[in-house]
């Protein structure tokens, strides 16, 4: 019965730690950055998504930059500063590359912004750079992502009142 149990902790000792070296070998994709107004594609694989996706699996909707003098870009990489994990590779007026880590094996994903002036969005892309699924983790953090540049998004003339109202409900929620 020890021997079992000794050979299945090895084992599973064993996987872990392939895992985790997996993630450290992951080379970083040669096709990212934006070539013609385009980020690269999502693979077949459901651990991406993409603003620019043409399949419902990988696409999500690109965020709304608005009437703003604060830079978008500038505003992501802040955002994406107080997230765990993370290393801004890549960083220009309009464009941002982030690599972020998963907690437990440091798997590498990577995720791109590109700052489209012209129809004033920020398109994105975020995929798994190892393994098939993500379980959802790339979808969750655009998401988290897009909830964080609403909350710091500067108020428009036809929506500065309950904007405002929100923000002096956050100031004294803080006091």
């Amino acid at each position: 019965m020890v021997t079992l149990l000794l050979s299945i902790a090895f084992s599973v000792a064993a996987g872990a730690v392939g895992l985790f070296l997996l993630s450290l070998t992951a080379e970083r994709p040669r096709n990212l950055g934006v070539q013609d107004g385009r980020l690269a594609s999502c693979p077949g694989s459901p651990n991406c998504v993409s603003t620019q996706a043409a399949d419902r699996e990988h696409w999500i909707a690109p965020i709304s930059v608005g009437s703003s003098a604060i830079s978008p870009i500038e505003t992501l990489a802040d955002i994406v500063r107080s997230m765990p994990r993370t290393t801004i590779v890549e960083q220009s007026n309009n464009y941002l590359r982030v690599e972020f880590r998963s907690l437990i094996f440091r798997f590498p994903d990577d995720v791109e912004f590109y700052f489209e002036p012209e129809s004033a969005r920020i398109h994105f892309r975020s995929a798994s750079r190892v393994g098939h699924s993500d379980l959802g983790a790339n979808r969750d953090r655009m998401e988290t992502i897009r909830q964080r540049w609403m909350d710091l998004a500067v108020p428009s003339e036809t929506d500065a009142p309950s904007n405002a109202l929100n923000v002096r409900r956050k100031e004294q929620m803080l006091v």
